[in-house]
């Protein structure tokens, strides 16, 4: 598979629309950039900006590949990430997202006895990227994964707010991996969101399913968003199947706030 086929088959596999217009997620990985060639990743740029309303992008994984942890206290595995970010940040200028999204990484099972260290090279890593980010005219946001409670990253936003950083609420990822309710996620963080992923799940994995196809109380979460945000944050559609997207659509129209 050429890197215009990869990238489109990874931006329409996510689904990724936003309900003002088309906006695609360009999901990147740190190996894409490292293997394909940049005259390939320039024609699928133009083509997606020339058919989509606007682009954000997704930078994938952070605490969920062994060497590319932006927590992670091992100087090497840090330092490698950071080259990662960098080769990301060359994407930006071509892709122009209004919002480069990261996984914020926090695991308390690998990082729960070592949390300090963890939370300093965090903020030294989101710090540096933030600037860089907004320096290029987007927005860093950072993603809840594996998190289980909203306290596990709030001190992010704390303390980057005067930097820009939002926070993107996966609302698949609250339900499949957090031992806080949802409403605790939106008492705690709902002041910082900026983006939200919105897919559907059984409450047990991350499976991606339409809205409303799931156990998530999107009634619920919409009715207590709207009394936060006045306007509606940046939304991305995630769910992993084609005939997912468009039921997911529909739901959302229904149940709309704004």
């Amino acid at each position: 598979m050429g890197v215009n086929s990869l990238l489109l088959f990874v931006a329409c596999y996510e689904a990724g629309v936003s309900i003002h217009g088309l906006n695609i997620p360009s999901g990147t990985s740190p190996w894409v950039a490292h293997i394909y060639k940049w005259t390939g990743i320039v024609n699928s740029t133009w083509f997606m900006l020339g058919v989509f309303d606007y682009v954000t992008a997704h930078q994938r994984g952070s605490g969920q590949h062994p060497v590319y942890d932006a927590g992670s206290p091992d100087p090497k595995v840090w330092a490698i990430t950071q080259s990662r970010f960098e080769q990301i940040l060359r994407l930006i200028p071509l892709f122009r997202p209004k919002t480069l999204v990261c996984h914020a990484g926090y695991d308390e099972k690998r990082y729960g006895y070592i949390r300090a260290v963890w939370v300093e090279k965090s903020l030294e890593m989101w710090s540096w990227l933030a600037k860089r980010v907004r320096d290029e005219g987007a927005l860093l946001v950072i993603e809840n994964a594996y998190e289980h409670r909203p306290d596990d990253i709030r001190f992010l936003f704390e303390n980057l707010q005067d930097q820009g950083v939002g926070f993107c609420l996966d609302i698949g990822h609250q339900a499949a991996f957090s031992r806080a309710p949802l409403e605790k996620w939106i008492e705690s963080l709902g002041q910082y969101i900026a983006q939200l992923h919105l897919h559907d799940n059984s409450g047990k994995l991350d499976e991606h399913q339409a809205l409303g196809r799931g156990l998530i109380d999107f009634h619920m979460f919409f009715k207590k968003l709207v009394t936060i945000r006045k306007k509606p944050p940046i939304i991305t559609l995630e769910p992993h199947r084609e005939e997912h997207l468009w039921p997911s659509f529909e739901y959302l129209e229904r149940i709309w706030p704004w």
